[in-house]
């Protein structure tokens, strides 16, 4: 059984926030690829935050598991990175 060695990374941010550039920085960084959504611009985003009573960003979704903010420890355990 083959197992996915990329995981379904999506980052909800907005234009002016600099932690949301230090996260797509740091997955970059990792060679983790990543779907962005900018709740600014995108309506249907904003709705999936308000709907899991998220009121910030970055919310960074890892499998479909919400990490709020830059939480480098728990976006390391969920991706596997030592």
């Amino acid at each position: 059984m083959a197992v996915s060695s990329q995981p379904r990374i999506i980052i909800f941010t907005g234009a002016s926030c600099p932690w949301c550039s230090r996260v797509k920085e740091y997955l970059k960084g990792k060679k983790f690829r990543f779907r962005e959504v900018n709740v600014e611009k995108d309506p249907d985003g904003a709705k999936e935050l308000q709907r899991r009573n998220i009121k910030g960003v970055p919310v960074v979704l890892i499998n479909n598991r919400a990490i709020v903010g830059f939480d480098k420890a728990k976006i390391d355990k969920l991706l596997g990175i030592k």
